[in-house]
């Protein structure tokens, strides 16, 4: 059986995924400014789109940019498209060179430090065509609208439009200054936490209740902090400085450990559930090879990289 197909529908790669954009930002202005284009240029290759494809894709008015009932579907159609040529460039090019590209990652600033900087020199020594763009941030993205390629994430599962792959687990200890338990002394029970300078998170309420004892002890302790922040790596400075004792992911704090920086604080009654975490995807980009590269190569690692606080809790 023969098939024929009515080929007049010539469309440009570019210029659709130059929509996808506009889609995902909403405006034409926001399009024209990550390209570094004239807002002119935007313009003509809707046009473009638009008369290849003989419909309106695009409603355009004072309140801002809206999709037709064709422009939904072209919309789908050219994600499916940019998708599969993307994988198909990186299958091709992957058989010669590995995988290969850009790769915007989004992460909290302490992940950051504890996963993705660390880790960097093997993956680019294994992968040397891989580049990084590096969102450092404790907010939650819009993957689709900021073109984030994996986001890292602790205690987060997969939606309808994501899929996460957990890729290891990460614990949080209890910390603090030299300089700070010489002036205000060593807590030797949970109960003398009361008495000193607790650093708390104001955006997340989930990493306020630290979880200490063991057995008849266990407990759940509220900190409502002597100071707040809402940057897990802002906690990590002030627990440096001497503020005060903070709740540090343990792969960051060994090192600081090991250099003297900090000290584990009621270390043996620490009951922390390490928590897992994901590296979560849009659905259409898992397949490609510089994805996986990077998620294998970042499992691998936090495989290795563990750190279990030791040494008395007492001067």
């Amino acid at each position: 059986m023969q098939y024929h197909f009515d080929m007049s529908l010539n469309l440009n790669l570019v210029d659709a995924q130059l929509f996808v954009r506009v889609v995902e930002l909403g405006t034409l202005s926001a399009a024209a400014r990550e390209r570094d284009v004239p807002v002119s240029q935007v313009t003509r290759a809707l046009a473009r789109l638009e008369a290849s494809c003989g419909v309106r894709l695009l409603h355009r008015s004072t309140h801002g940019l809206s999709l037709t009932d064709e422009g939904d579907l072209f919309q789908s159609a050219a994600r499916r498209m940019l998708e599969t040529a993307e994988i198909l460039q990186s299958e091709l090019t992957g058989k010669l060179a590995g995988p290969s590209g850009w790769v915007r990652v989004s992460v909290s600033s302490v992940i950051a430090q504890a996963l993705i900087t660390p880790s960097l020199p093997s993956l680019y020594e294994r992968h040397p065509q891989l580049h990084l763009d590096i969102l450092a941030d404790d907010r939650v993205v819009d993957m689709a609208r900021e073109g984030v390629d994996i986001a890292i994430r602790t205690g987060s599962r997969a939606s309808d439009t994501l899929v996460a792959r957990e890729i290891g687990k990460l614990s949080r200890g209890l910390y603090a200054s030299p300089a700070y338990l010489k002036t205000h002394g060593w807590p030797r029970h949970i109960d003398d936490l009361g008495k000193h300078r607790l650093i708390g998170n104001s955006a997340s309420p989930a990493l306020n209740q630290w979880q200490l004892g063991r057995g008849r002890e266990a407990t759940t302790l509220q900190v409502s902090g002597h100071t707040r922040t809402d940057s897990t790596a802002v906690v990590l400075s002030l627990v440096r400085e001497g503020v005060g004792i903070g709740r540090v992911v343990n792969i960051v704090a060994g090192p600081l450990v090991a250099r003297g920086d900090l000290v584990p604080v009621l270390a043996d009654l620490t009951a922390e559930t390490p928590v897992p975490v994901y590296a979560v995807m849009l659905h259409e980009r898992q397949r490609l090879p510089k994805m996986r590269a990077c998620i294998d190569h970042w499992a691998a690692w936090l495989a290795a990289a563990t750190f279990n606080p030791t040494g008395p809790n007492v001067k």
